[in-house]
Formats: C-alpha cells, structure tokens, sequence
C-alpha cells in the first residue's frame, strides 16, 4: 500500500464509503506482508515508499535484462512506480514483456511506469553546459517528473558564451530549485547560483579531454565554488540530483 493509497483509504472511511472493520482489515493484510522481497539474487524493498516518499529505484548497470524484469515486474505487481537507471534497449525488449505498458526514455537511458509522485510546490530547472552533457541532464528531468516535479529544460547554455545564460535570468529566478550539470571545468553553477537566490544542485560530468579526469576536475571545481548555495552530487549523477531537488521543491 502506497501513502496515497493509504490516504485514500482513510478518506472512505472518513465519507462513509468504507467501514472501520474493512480499513482495518485491509491495512492488516498490508502490515503482514514482508517489508522485502526475496528473489535469490535480489531483496526488493516494497516498503521503501513508505519511508523516504518514492520506491526503490533499479540501477541497470551491471544487470542482465533478465535480472532487471524480474526486478520491474514484482515493483510494478506491488503497486509501486517504476524507475530504472542506466538502462538499455535490451533490458527495455525484457521489461516490456512483463510491463506492457512501461516507457523507454532513450536520450535519459531511463525506464519508467506508472503514476508520478504528488506534485511539488514549484519550478525544478535543469541546466545543462553542452549537448554533451544531455544524458545526465536528461536523467535528471526524468527523475524529477516522476518524482512530482514541473521541470524547466535549458540546454546549452555553457560558459564559452556566457551571455548564452545571462539571457535566460528570468527563467532562472522562477525556478525553485536549480540543477546544474556540466563537464570541463565545470565552472557553470557557480556562475548559476551567482544569478539566483535559490538551491542549487551541481552535477559535473565526465565530458571532457585528458586532463578532466572524467570528470574529476568538474567535481573538484564545484566542490570548490565560491558561489553561496551550491551542492554537489557525483559524477554523472542526474537521478541522485533530481532526488535531492525533489525533495527540497516538496518542502512546505
């Protein structure tokens, strides 16, 4: 049983639809459920919504298709939403046949079904550098919609030509939570958060030639940043990104 699930529930007993005896039993079969389940080769966490607002979510690197869909098909036969990571048109081919209905984001590497979460309270921008920045900027957007949240794209916008993103002060300032993913030198959200006056996520990237280190000197630079306001997630971590963003745009 999901919160909203729950929440719906206790409303009908609240109207009248549902009576006290028939909500009690149905949350009782609920609470005898185990909290996981164990499939040989993994332990799903079914009651992970309940805890942190959102179900687990699948890391497909280094899964087999096969791993992945048996994983998919007993998230999506629980009730939960479905959001899988880094994965492939393989492992798409393998959830398919036991989600119909599940959808492939290509450009995000990302596989998702079912409902988004409940709307946040504002705007999540996502910023991207460079085109080459796009998967990672793209898991974030992904991640961020399913969570609940209307996103913002503005793509491109690196500091090569810093009018690029100058131009766009507007839209920054009507974000209420700023990602910002970039490689090189990753200087970017420094330059972002030196414009607005809200959180901002930083993301480097392992775009870059030799001495960016993939993504090592991005990382390091956003550590770095004198900006005010500027967090930092991993290498490549748009959906750790998201989450966090998620979570501060879901703040009363």
């Amino acid at each position: 049983m999901t919160p909203s699930e729950l929440k719906f529930l206790l409303a009908q007993v609240h109207s009248g639809d549902v009576n006290v005896n028939d909500a009690h039993k149905q949350l009782l079969d609920h609470l005898r459920q185990a909290p996981y389940e164990d499939l040989g080769f993994a332990r799903i966490d079914h009651h992970r919504s309940i805890r942190q607002g959102f179900p687990e979510v699948v890391f497909g690197l280094g899964k087999t298709p096969k791993q992945i869909a048996a994983v998919a098909e007993r998230i999506t036969a629980n009730g939960n939403t479905l959001l899988i990571t880094r994965a492939s048109p393989a492992s798409f081919d393998a959830v398919r046949s036991v989600v119909p209905s599940a959808v492939f984001h290509e450009d995000a590497r990302m596989i998702s079904h079912g409902p988004a979460s409940s709307p946040g309270h504002g705007n999540v921008m996502v910023v991207a550098a460079g085109t080459s920045d796009l998967p990672v900027a793209e898991e974030a957007v992904v991640t961020a919609e399913i969570m609940g949240n209307v996103v913002d794209r503005l793509y491109d916008v690196g500091v090569a030509g810093l009018h690029r993103v100058l131009a766009e002060s507007k839209r920054l300032s009507a974000a209420r939570v700023i990602i910002v993913v970039a490689g090189m030198e990753g200087a970017l959200p420094s330059v972002v958060s030196g414009l607005v006056d809200v959180p901002i996520v930083a993301v480097p990237t392992s775009v870059g030639y030799g001495a960016a280190f993939g993504g090592i000197s991005a990382l390091l630079g956003m550590l770095n940043s004198c900006a005010t306001g500027v967090s930092v997630v991993n290498i490549d971590n748009g959906f750790g990104a998201a989450a966090i963003a998620s979570s501060i745009n879901h703040l009363t």
